[in-house]
């Protein structure tokens, strides 16, 4: 049944689903209406909000496609990509193939959101070059279970921000610990059943080997990054320069020792500057040569295009339902109809909408963050009520909406429309899990 549903699902997105540029703009344009139609906006001020916006973000983009790039890198590095080989050669059956696949992008996740979006599709594009399984449905796997996992991941951005010293809504909210959010029931029992779910699902939609979307391994070895050929004869200075270890491992070591300094002075602090930085110096070291890496990194960038182009406009939909006032009203609205009971369950829905249009957590969570707080405040309900609820809704709708998904699609070289069917069954196995999570778990244990 879950076959003939994801079947149904898959081909009304190919009849119906854009590609993931025109959806942005069918997305802009929706949001343009809005902001006519409801915050009685004139359409020079959308137009004014929606520049605005292009250009208020660019450093977060920045951030988001050298988090691809960079961990694209790390994970095609020689010693990496032996390891994701010999994991490549363990299971025989599709079956298996997508249990590896949804469990060490899971684990890859939790640890790093940017890592896991990155890892999870490189795996399965080398399992897939070893067995013949379903490949649309095998990256819609190792993205579907990334999302599960990053809900009580050790970088989530809502739980991380709330419980770093300084925060902008400390003066509101104190500092909340993650013994109540990452770790607390809330969020560990949405992420695991939405999991276990996501696993039993996806195996259950495995196609008869007749109907199976086989994607041969000399198509999938052409997405992998060209190297670079040695010239023949010796070596001038420049190409021993490119390709010496000793100016690569110089770099290295001074990178290494400001990542050792930044963990031993500030803990696991984990944000997106130290990250990409990370992701960069250890990519270079393990790859050995500057002029290998350079080539890695091309394909990187090729694999990141889609983030490239899209983001700007999504910033331009973020400039204008802030500068609109749309993230406020919508925020306000659904929680006027919240009971202390109720509430984290309403911001998981109203969460789940935003998302749709401002696809970024950091800045989703700016808005409506000052929201969600009052709300609990005047509720009487723990603040991390409003931060886990938060955190179930700004992930859940990423299986309807394409932004996080660019970097599977980058690197596996599919389009939106081969995966978006199972992810929409993603979105009803994680809509239930955090119904469970944020609504039927507090009243279980008062």
């Amino acid at each position: 049944m879950l076959r003939r549903i994801a079947l149904r699902f898959r081909w009304a997105a190919e009849k119906a689903m854009p590609e993931a540029f025109t959806l942005t703009v069918l997305l802009s344009a929706a949001t343009l209406l809005l902001g006519l139609a409801v915050m009685r906006q004139t359409p020079m001020q959308m137009v004014e909000h929606w520049y605005g916006g292009f250009w208020d973000f660019l450093s977060f983009g920045m951030q988001m496609t050298l988090i691809l790039v960079t961990g694209y890198g790390l994970a095609m590095a020689p010693p990496v990509k032996r390891g994701l080989s010999a994991l490549a050669g363990l299971p025989r059956t599709p079956a298996a193939a997508l249990t590896l696949t949804a469990l060490v992008s899971a684990l890859a996740c939790w640890i790093s959101w940017g890592f896991g979006l990155v890892i999870g599709p490189i795996l399965a594009r080398e399992v897939a070059k070893r067995v013949a399984v379903d490949y649309p449905l095998l990256v819609a796997t190792a993205y579907s279970a990334a999302i599960c996992a990053l809900t009580m991941g050790l970088t989530i951005t809502a739980p991380i921000l709330v419980a770093t010293p300084g925060h902008f809504l400390e003066a509101e909210i104190g500092l909340i610990p993650q013994t109540e959010t990452i770790f607390g029931p809330t969020l560990v029992v949405t992420a695991l059943l939405a999991l276990i779910g996501v696993i039993w699902a996806f195996r259950r939609m495995l196609p008869p080997p007749q109907e199976a979307i086989i994607v041969s391994a000399a198509e999938l070895a052409r997405l992998d990054a060209p190297e670079r050929a040695p010239e023949p004869g010796p070596r001038r200075l420049a190409e021993r320069l490119d390709h010496s270890r000793l100016l690569t491992w110089l770099l290295g070591a001074g990178g290494l020792a400001w990542i050792v300094y930044w963990f031993a002075t500030r803990g696991l602090d984990l944000n997106l500057n130290i990250l990409n930085f990370t992701f960069l110096i250890l990519g270079v070291t393990l790859h050995g040569s500057l002029a290998r890496y350079t080539d890695v990194f091309a394909g990187g960038v090729r694999a990141a295009s889609g983030i490239i182009l899209l983001f700007p406009f999504y910033a331009g939909i973020m400039g204008m339902m802030v500068g609109s006032g749309l993230v406020v009203t919508i925020a306000e609205w659904m929680v006027s109809v919240a009971t202390p009971q109720t509430f984290g369950f309403i911001c998981m829905l109203s969460a789940g909408v935003i998302n749709v249009f401002v696809p970024s957590a950091g800045g989703q969570w700016a808005l409506q963050g000052p929201v969600l707080v009052e709300a609990a405040r005047q509720l009487g309900v723990p603040m991390a009520v409003a931060v886990n609820g938060f955190t179930v809704g700004d992930l859940w709708t990423n299986f309807l909406q394409p932004f996080f998904a660019l970097p599977a699609l980058g690197i596996s070289g599919l389009g939106l429309k081969d995966i978006w069917g199972y992810c929409l069954i993603t979105l009803i196995i994680f809509g239930l899990a955090g119904t469970v999570g944020t609504l039927l778990l507090p009243m279980v244990l008062g």
